[in-house]
């Protein structure tokens, strides 16, 4: 171990070939497939079972059916991102995703039938029935259990639970490596690597009505874009339409799925309204029905609106959501006799760190996977149930991609880092939980469902002050997720407020007009581009308009595998 002048060990671990940052269904499927070239570390803050991938209720959206091909299956989702989605990765998804769920059912994923055959069911804005579904509504929970039998088959793969990542590490202009934190002892130590991969997941907890789970707190996205990558989409944040409105509970996700099989929406006067907002009327896409209910709480003065499912038989419902039907029990009620109150809730991050098509950042050794990144898939909305098909699609390709960038690299000399990270002195972050709750607020209530700039100025200014608060080193989990939080709640404030249009889930007041001047543009943000002193009163740094960056792949397309 190498030694500090003092003659004490520097806290550094054994360099592994590959780092592998979260471990939900993306995480897990880079793992392993790096695990075949290489040792793979595999860091979970808290609990392995607290992913995002563990709650996804719907199902995962592939084109196996008579019905249905991948063609098909592209134009709906190019469809749903009006516009804004990089076909080239779409085409990837669509095309390899069969591939990546025939290669999970061999490992042993139960998916549900009928009559002997898989029972494929629609969501919103789908045109054919593609959505497979285990356990009624327990899909993530299924291909997670799938995915972590197989890796523990895996020698290579070391897993670190409760082991926190507080920051990446660069040396040599490259990312080899992260500062992480054991959440058990409070020790903090560098973990070197040839490459690294994130799958962090999102970051719902920004805001004050969520549907993600407590760890959802932008992590990824916020050290990535401290080490240089470059972030994109970052205002695109998809509302689910139908979360459990109950004033003394968290929001509980209530599956598309539940319209998709028939489910209707009433205001609070028990009026069907979907249908004057849509054709499609309850399946029209998540970004117009997040709209419709607001429109319609906001029109009836009321908190929430209903989802009914009475109508499809009480054993239909017990069978097809038994989550669902049990969650809402437990709260006393019952779906099968009861509408269920809800509301909008914050749900999943279409923007994130950019990606080629091989999941190769813009920071030269650092891939990403999942919600986290930024694959061009999902565009200005993401269809429904491709949130798991992506997660494993692109996790397999990001671990390709990292085995061809290391395969002619060997990990630098990181001691000065952990010299560094041995003289740091820590400071606590006052009130933590306070600082969050107000951030939570403050997003839900200036950049949620409908955002005007008036609104997004406040944001950004409050958000400002914040910043400054955190840009500390912290000690503590709780410390670190805060200073995560702020830093990714001041990147969508900053996009949303930079694009004046609205278009997808990004919807501005001030400019409703759909798909207006300059909305083919990305909006692009980098840590080069921040400025400590802003000498005009309106907040507008740090996005770079230009156009989405062609592809660019760092090695060779990987190839597909049966």
């Amino acid at each position: 171990m190498t030694m500090a002048a003092t003659g004490r060990p520097l806290p550094i671990a054994p360099p592994a070939d590959f780092l592998v940052i979260g471990s939900g269904v993306a995480g897990l499927r880079a793992a392993l497939e790096l695990s075949r070239e290489g040792r793979v570390v595999m860091l979970t803050k808290g609990h392995p079972l607290q992913s995002s991938s563990i709650y996804a209720q719907g199902g995962v959206a592939v084109a196996l059916s008579e019905e249905d091909d991948v063609a098909i299956h592209l134009t709906d989702t190019v469809k749903a991102g009006h516009g804004l989605c990089r076909r080239e990765a779409v085409r990837v998804l669509v095309e390899e995703g069969p591939d990546r769920i025939q290669e999970l059912i061999r490992w042993g994923a139960k998916f549900d039938k009928a009559g002997g055959k898989f029972a494929f069911a629609r969501e919103a804005a789908h045109s054919r029935s593609r959505i497979l579904r285990a356990r009624g509504d327990a899909t993530g929970n299924e291909m997670v259990r799938v995915l972590m039998a197989q890796a523990a088959r895996h020698k290579r793969i070391q897993r670190l639970d409760y082991h926190f990542t507080v920051d990446l590490i660069v040396e040599e202009g490259r990312c080899c490596g992260a500062v992480v934190l054991n959440e058990h002892t409070g020790a903090q130590f560098v973990l070197p690597a040839k490459a690294v991969v994130l799958s962090t997941g999102g970051a719902g907890q920004i805001y004050a009505r969520t549907t993600n789970p407590p760890n959802a707190t932008g992590d990824g996205m916020a050290m990535a874009f401290r080490a240089g990558a470059q972030l994109q989409d970052m205002e695109f944040v998809q509302f689910h339409p139908t979360a459990l409105f109950l004033p003394s509970s968290p929001p509980f996700l209530l599956s598309e799925a539940m319209r998709g099989e028939g489910g209707q929406l009433r205001n609070s006067k028990g009026e069907l309204f979907m249908h004057r907002y849509h054709p499609m009327g309850a399946l029209a896409p998540r970004d117009i029905v997040a709209r419709a209910i607001w429109a319609e709480m906001a029109a009836t003065r009321a908190r929430h609106v209903y989802l009914d499912v009475t109508h499809l038989g009480a054993d239909f419902v017990k069978r097809r959501f038994p989550t669902i039907y049990a969650t809402c029990l437990r709260y006393d009620i019952d779906i099968t006799e009861e509408w269920i109150p809800v509301s909008p809730s914050a749900h999943y991050m279409m923007g994130g760190v950019w990606t080629d098509i091989n999941g190769a950042t813009t920071l030269p050794g650092l891939f990403a996977a999942g919600e986290v990144a930024c694959s061009g898939v999902h565009g200005a909305n993401r269809l429904a149930s491709n949130s798991l098909l992506e997660g494993l699609v692109f996790g397999m390709r990001a671990g390709l991609s990292a085995i061809w960038w290391a395969s002619s690299r060997t990990v630098p000399d990181l001691s000065r880092h952990a010299e560094a990270l041995r003289r740091c002195r820590w400071e606590p972050l006052e009130d933590a939980e306070k600082l969050r709750s107000s951030l939570r607020r403050t997003m839900w209530g200036q950049v949620g469902v409908i955002r005007s700039r008036d609104s997004l100025i406040r944001a950004t200014a409050q958000l400002s002050r914040w910043m400054r608060l955190v840009c500390r080193p912290f000690a503590t989990r709780a410390d670190l997720e805060a200073k995560n939080m702020v830093q990714v709640a001041y990147c969508v404030a900053e996009a949303a407020l930079w694009r004046e249009n609205s278009v997808g889930a990004h919807f501005r007041s001030d400019f409703p007009q759909s798909r207006g001047a300059g909305w083919k543009r990305h909006s692009q943000l980098s840590v080069k581009d921040l400025v400590t002193e802003r000498k005009r009163p309106a907040p507008r740094g740090l996005v770079i308009a230009l156009p989405a960056p062609k592809t660019r792949s760092r090695g060779p397309v990987p190839p597909r595998r049966g």
